[in-house]
């Protein structure tokens, strides 16, 4: 069924992630999920040189933590996460988990902060998310290799960076890779939820600010990225067919992409288990970055 077609409260329940996991009920799996986060980034901090609360604009939530490798050597590539949460919910406090198997591998981890509503608004976010890649590449301009990384809202965010026109910057970021897992593509069908009631989103706002409405701007500023659109097993139907058709999208555009159906995963358990270097998604952007 097409989400026009849809009654509110199914429109609700597929906009839900964790009303999907077969792991354990709704309210804990996301108890669940925090937990996991915060974990998995506590050990990062005991394992990587950190720098915390690094400013990239001069906004109260424009920071970002940055998880260096204790290394000497030049060759350093470096990942960009974006954490998801709804663009509501969660920070970048919780957000450097996927440092753990990437410090042994010389990869420095940034987790971008950016205004949550309702404090911030979606047009906001996306601007803030766009110059903390170009802040990024400014202070760290001898890395050989960008990187994004985005889990659901952060998926969104993520895809509104490689669907920037970065003449309006002064920089052009050269991201070699995205992971844009879980990630919400066209904001149409959230409008009438209670997903937009602190966003506030109207339709002009969501047009502007759905990547799928962008992809001829994403070839322009970022063909020469691999980008992995990956979804869970356990996502909802709707969650699912968000990726399947940005994954369309894009490979019709002729852009390198490639889909992942990530097996025996819901919307959570998909990005936590980056903790894990035997991950098949660790293993794959490691792979990416020819340090597999």
């Amino acid at each position: 069924m097409h989400w026009m077609e849809m009654k509110n409260d199914e429109l609700e329940k597929q906009y839900s992630p964790s009303r999907w996991s077969h792991r354990m009920a709704a309210d804990d799996v996301i108890k669940a999920h925090v937990k996991a986060l915060k974990e998995g980034t506590e050990q990062a901090r005991s394992l990587a040189q950190t720098l915390i609360n690094v400013p990239y604009g001069d906004g109260d939530g424009e920071k970002l933590d940055v998880y260096i490798p204790r290394t000497n050597s030049l060759d350093v590539n470096l990942v960009i996460y974006i954490h998801g949460g709804y663009w509501q919910f969660l920070s970048k406090e919780e957000s450097g988990f996927m440092a753990v198997p990437l410090i042994d591998k010389d990869v420095v981890v940034v987790a971008v902060g950016y205004t949550i509503a309702p404090k911030g608004d979606m047009d906001l976010m996306v601007s803030q998310v766009r110059r903390s890649v170009v802040s990024v590449i400014q202070q760290y301009s001898h890395i050989s290799g960008l990187y994004l990384c985005g889990h659901s809202a952060g998926a969104h965010l993520a895809a509104m960076v490689l669907s920037t026109d970065w003449s309006q910057y002064s920089i052009t970021p050269n991201i070699k890779g995205a992971f844009l897992v879980s990630g919400i593509f066209d904001l149409l069908p959230i409008l009438s939820t209670y997903v937009n009631e602190p966003l506030k989103m109207t339709e002009e706002v969501a047009v502007r600010n759905s990547p799928s409405q962008l992809v001829p701007q994403l070839k322009q500023s970022s063909s020469g990225c691999q980008i992995v659109v990956a979804v869970a097993q356990n996502d909802s139907p709707e969650f699912r067919k968000q990726s399947e058709e940005y994954y369309k999208a894009l490979e019709a555009a002729g852009l390198n992409v490639t889909m992942e159906d990530v097996a025996n995963t819901d919307h959570f358990s998909i990005i936590e288990q980056l903790v894990d270097a035997d991950y098949h998604l660790t293993k794959l952007l490691l792979k990416m970055m020819g340090k597999s």
